[in-house]
């Protein structure tokens, strides 16, 4: 038993050493530790020693050469643990994006919530697209990826009841929307996630080079445009007739409220999340002016909940908008602040397979991927003066590591500059290509 238990210490150690931080409170170090053990738990390898796995939905007994993975709770993991598996562990991400193409080999449809070898259809959307095509677009590529392109193209356009992954295409396809056709669905919800995925099957399409696909999926990304509310200013269901839903309340379903149109959440938690078209949002709510007020109000109003996933990026979209970046670093300097502690309930809400906790340990490092399928970090404020990321050099062009560190030209920690191999970057992103062929990049802070 204590071979094994060393053992085991030996492969955490080896794994959470991935990255090293210098500077930060001891209490921020464990919190970043802590939080990085918690991404690396699932998804978990599934088949024994022999190689032997149950297969999807039938049980039968299969074998793999390499490793089949399971627990894949994607509408969490799409928005942050997957993209941090690319950067840290390309070669378990690609084993992992293998496993979801078998898990659609074996049982006729893509994974959504998978557990064990079983689906359990659970949470919203089409989530392995932005995963796939969020790997392929940092150059992961090692897979069958006309399969993926298959099961995906299959759940977008399927429109009769045989459709497991998107339950309400039919109507998704026709109007460019969802309506609400009972009190309690998740119309809006379901059509958030499907936006996200097609703009991000459109990615897909156009880089294999298939146009037309690419341009139709496109088009229907736009669709969220349909359930914006000029009288409330927010998202609201739309009945069947074409009519919004009346009465509305846009702050109905907090707490796990049951609620019209949203899941989990009410329409603040929703209203922003649509990563891949910032400008189109900004424009459809009259203006830079009135769109930073208005996403402002969710924090100062206490709509913003950073345990709920559809509004996690929410303090990142203030980097969208040129000159509005400082608040950004100062809103996930004040969540990490006041939510993230070295203590019993020390993370503010379910875990979620580990997003919540990457959320956190990637602002601590100062990046974070605001929009799955578009291969770039926003630039926040590191809690570390330096942090050495060790990188795969199989995937990384042969380099083996980056170093970000923090210079502080005073106390406050708004960023001044940033500079890669000592030349300097406009504005506050980092394309992952860059990340990563970098040696030294550093992010100066001090007084706005």
């Amino acid at each position: 038993m204590d071979q094994i238990r060393l053992a085991a210490s030996k492969r955490w150690n080896e794994d959470l050493s991935k990255i090293e931080v210098e500077g930060g409170t001891e209490d921020q170090k464990t919190v970043f530790y802590t939080a990085l053990y918690h991404a690396l738990i699932h998804p978990n390898i599934l088949q024994d020693v022999n190689g032997q796995y149950p297969a999807m939905e039938t049980r039968q007994t299969l074998k793999t050469s390499g490793n089949r993975y399971t627990v894949f709770s994607l509408w969490d993991t799409y928005r942050n643990v997957q993209p941090l598996m690319s950067l840290l562990f390309p070669d378990r991400q690609t084993e992992m994006i293998r496993s979801m193409i078998d898990i659609y080999k074996e049982s006729g449809w893509m994974t959504k919530w998978e557990l064990y070898g079983r689906e359990s259809y659970t949470m919203d959307g089409d989530p392995a697209i932005p995963v796939i095509v969020d790997a392929w677009m940092k150059g992961i590529r090692d897979y069958d990826h006309e399969a993926a392109y298959e099961a995906f193209y299959k759940s977008a356009t399927t429109i009769d009841s045989t459709n497991k992954i998107r339950p309400d295409n039919a109507d998704y396809v026709k109007y460019g929307y969802v309506p609400l056709r009972a009190k309690f669905d998740n119309s809006v919800s379901h059509s958030i996630e499907y936006f996200l995925a097609d703009w991000n099957l459109s990615q897909f399409a156009a880089s294999l080079g298939k146009k037309e696909d690419a341009k139709m999926f496109a088009e229907r990304a736009k669709g969220y445009k349909h359930y914006y509310s000029k009288e409330y200013g927010t998202f609201r269901p739309i009945l069947p007739d074409g009519k919004f839903l009346t009465p509305f309340d846009p702050l109905q379903g907090a707490n796990f409220e049951p609620n019209p149109g949203f899941h989990e959440g009410n329409a603040w938690n929703y209203t922003f999340a649509i990563p891949h078209d910032i400008p189109g949002l900004v424009k459809l709510m009259g203006g830079k002016r009135h769109f930073v007020e208005k996403l402002q109000a969710t924090f100062d109003k206490g709509y913003f909940d950073v345990t709920n996933e559809p509004d996690m990026l929410y303090p990142h979209i203030f980097s969208e908008i040129e000159g509005e970046e400082w608040r950004t670093q100062k809103l996930v300097t004040e969540i990490l602040e006041t939510h993230f502690k070295n203590a019993p309930g020390g993370i503010p809400g379910n875990d979620d397979t580990g997003t919540m906790s990457t959320w956190a340990s990637m602002n601590m490092m100062g990046i974070y991927p605001l929009c799955p399928g578009r291969p770039e970090y926003t630039v926040v404020t590191p809690v570390f003066d330096k942090v050495t990321i060790h990188l795969d050099s199989k995937y990384h062009h042969g380099k083996d590591k980056l170093i970000i560190k923090r210079d502080r030209k005073g106390d406050a920690g708004y960023i001044n500059g940033i500079s890669i191999d000592g030349k300097k970057v406009k504005g506050f992103k980092i394309s992952h290509h860059d990340l990563v062929n970098s040696n030294e990049i550093v992010i100066t802070t001090g007084n706005r």
